[in-house]
């Protein structure tokens, strides 16, 4: 879009950015020096990233750094450019990406007054009421088949006349409009017309974010085409203009060929602040498949062969052995290429865990309806300091606790106790080439069950373990993420790129990558050995709650305060889904160990099942009565387990859920998905504890539960 381009252009210019310029002039052929007139305003109808140029690896890299620290401001607009090598020793991965979040390119306040000039078309404002109720009653007297699609219009609707009202100083009037109408809208837009409902003047509106959202990003609903056509007619007939020019200008309707859809299908898919997403939004390809794992024999021990009883003979278990071996011969169809970004190469201890973990895996038990797992539940006791993240490692050896008075606890979980290296001394005097030499670097002196590390300076509210055990990252709401040795246990890196309070983060299941996401709507992708972030994704309109890695570590998946869930491509960093449906904001993310499904857990106390190669809703768990705040898949992905502060743990049939999956091309086309009406049959099981809400739980790699928790007096 040559108008974009032109607007970006004038930004780096003003900005003196001169050879950021050139790079972008270059790459999208604008020669001359004709910026081709003045531009403010650019009008991006999606609220999604706009990529403007990407320049190909190791074309003026280093150059492009000048750019600076990338910031995204009020999530309007940012402009960055951000250059970063993507990996050890492997080519410089270098996109100049532009995020324009929604509506208009500015420098560092977003321009209000051009965001709202679009209120200036007033009608008579003693109409409002009327030309509303009279639109109430054309759908209420619709058709039912067009009654529950056309019932989506009241919302924004709604909202937009309202801002109208009050942008053009009618006050009185639109108070008498918020207090008649405000009650027929759905419950769970309710928080959202709590803060409408603060806007009394037009001074209000400057600098609001709620407000910006709603009108940089247009709200879209999906509508059949006959009732599309039969909201036309009503509204051209009764010359209603000022109802048709809000659809227009704010309301993005996506229209599809056939059926109705019915209030239940309806139902499952609204409630985000952005309306649905529309059906363009998930048609990307997804490479939801998982890598090949690197091919090593596994040696049997002596104790598996001799301490086995008459059925579990050697002969019998090395069949099985090669099976794991053959599995991951063979290339996954969906599988990204295997070096579609760079990977770190495993080292020998990475490899003798992986021996360990397919060790562990040929004693695991098969999980299912009629065998549960056992559940271990870690309460923690007496935390004054008000617990605020847990996590555990891949094989179960230590768990980390993130607290609100800013400390993190790293407790061991064996009889193993922690141990330092000893110091740089000690160190010098020890045979380097000794068979125990990983032993004995260890200082014993330091032994004991729990670390206590201190650095951040505020709550902290996320912790990952790296898959290697030696690293421990946490974040908090001082806007930093660090990384913490578990060697030596003293903080390596303090990442500085958030301004706001860090909500999570993530390892990636390969180590090295990891993400962050915040209070600013974004989430970044980081390299431990980088301070600038790699990939920013911009696009969500309120806090990114919860991250998670796909297990493939090409697939980013984030949740939001703004209800909705987006998945994003790490190597050029675009949206590839959205998923909508929740009613309030996201805690939870779970991927399926077969990379295909999504579960995602929120504050209205459903589990949400998403197929992602066609972007579908394929399941709906109702049970819990709180916000969900873990999920996790069995080892083998047979069982769901949840987590959620009404203090239980429920089990669900993840086999069950997603057979027989209605994914044909009509359903995909239409969003007619027919979730089963009762998820009941689908819980295996629902354990209370005393009075601990859930906040963390992982499966062991013999399938044993763990989970974790606060207790709470109240």
């Amino acid at each position: 879009d040559r108008q974009t381009l032109v607007a970006v252009l004038q930004f780096l210019r003003r900005s003196n950015l001169r050879e950021s310029e050139e790079i972008l002039r270059r790459e999208a052929r604008l020669l001359g020096d004709d910026l081709g007139g003045s531009v403010t305003t650019v009008a991006s109808s999606s609220p999604g990233v706009a990529a403007v140029a990407a320049v190909p690896p190791g074309k003026g890299g280093a150059r492009a750094g000048a750019a600076g620290e990338p910031r995204l401001t009020r999530g309007v607009v940012s402009c960055c450019i951000c250059a970063s090598s993507f990996g050890p020793s492997h080519e410089l991965l270098f996109n100049a990406h532009i995020f324009a979040v929604g509506g208009g390119v500015v420098e560092d306040q977003p321009d209000v007054s051009a965001v709202l000039s679009a209120y200036n078309q007033q009608g008579d404002p003693t109409l409002y009421e009327e030309y509303y109720s009279g639109l109430k009653h054309f759908i209420e007297c619709s058709l039912d088949c067009h009654r529950a699609e056309l019932s989506q219009l009241f919302y924004p609707l709604f909202v937009h006349m309202y801002l109208e009202l009050v942008y053009n100083q009618h006050e009185s009037e639109a108070k008498s409009f918020f207090e008649r109408f405000h009650g027929d809208q759905e419950c769970y837009y309710q928080d959202d017309l709590r803060v409408l409902s603060s806007l009394t003047k037009k001074e209000h509106m400057k600098g609001n974010e709620t407000m910006l959202d709603f009108r940089t990003s247009k709200f879209v609903l999906r509508i059949s085409r006959d009732s599309y056509q039969l909201l036309k007619r009503h509204l051209q007939e009764k010359q209603n203009n000022q109802i048709w020019n809000i659809v227009q200008e704010h309301l993005y309707i996506d229209i599809f060929d056939g059926m109705p859809r019915s209030k239940q299908q309806i139902d499952a898919m609204v409630g985000s602040l952005a309306g649905e997403a529309k059906r363009e939004a998930n048609k990307a390809k997804v490479f939801f498949g998982l890598l090949k794992e690197p091919e090593f024999d596994v040696p049997l021990d002596d104790e598996d062969e001799e301490g086995e009883n008459e059925e579990g003979k050697p002969k019998k278990k090395k069949p099985k052995k090669d099976s794991v071996g053959s599995k991951s011969k063979k290339q996954d169809p969906n599988a990204p290429p295997q070096n579609r970004i760079p990977l770190p190469e495993l080292k020998d201890s990475d490899k003798l865990d992986k021996v360990m973990n397919m060790k562990e895996a040929a004693r695991r038990v098969r999980l299912g309806p009629e065998c549960l797992p056992s559940i271990c539940f870690y309460t923690f006791l007496n935390a004054y300091q008000g617990l605020t993240a847990v996590d555990i490692t891949d094989d179960s050896s230590m768990i980390v606790g993130g607290f609100a008075d800013s400390t993190v606890r790293v407790w061991s979980v064996t009889p193993r106790k922690l141990r330092s290296v000893k110091t740089a001394a000690d160190l010098s005097l020890i045979d380097k080439e000794s068979d125990d030499v990983l032993e004995r670097i260890m200082d014993e002196k330091t032994a004991s069950e729990l670390k206590i590390l201190y650095g951040h300076s505020g709550p902290v509210y996320g912790t990952s373990f790296s898959p290697d055990r030696n690293y421990l990252l946490s974040c908090s709401e001082d806007g930093t993420v660090r990384l913490w040795s578990l060697q030596t246990f003293t903080c390596l890196v303090g990442y500085k790129g958030h301004n706001y309070p860090v909500w999570d983060t993530q390892f990636s299941p390969y180590g090295y990558y990891f993400v962050s996401g915040g209070h600013d709507r974004v989430a970044r992708l980081w390299a431990t050995d980088h301070y600038q972030p790699l990939r920013i994704f911009a696009g969500h309109l309120a806090d990114v709650t919860c991250t998670r890695f796909h297990p493939n570590s090409n697939y980013i998946a984030t949740g939001s305060a703004d209800r909705t869930i987006r998945l994003w491509d790490v190597l050029n960093g675009n949206c590839v889904r959205i998923f909508t449906g929740h009613k309030g904001p996201i805690h939870s993310l779970a991927f399926s160990p077969n990379g295909r499904f999504l579960a995602t857990g929120a504050t209205d106390g459903r589990v949400l099942l998403w197929d992602i190669g066609h972007g579908l809703m394929v399941g709906e768990l109702k049970g819990h009565t709180d916000t969900i705040y873990a999920l996790r898949f069995s080892r083998d992905g047979e069982i769901l387990a949840s987590g959620s502060m009404d203090n239980t743990v429920r089990l669900w049939d993840a086999v069950k859920a997603f057979e027989d999956l209605e994914t044909d091309d009509f359903t995909t086309a239409t969003g007619h998905i027919n979730l089963p009406e009762n998820s009941q049959d689908l819980l295996l099981g629902t354990y209370m504890t005393k009075s601990t809400p859930v906040v963390h739980l992982h499966f062991t790699r013999r399938n044993l539960l763990l989970a974790a928790g606060a207790y709470s007096s109240q």
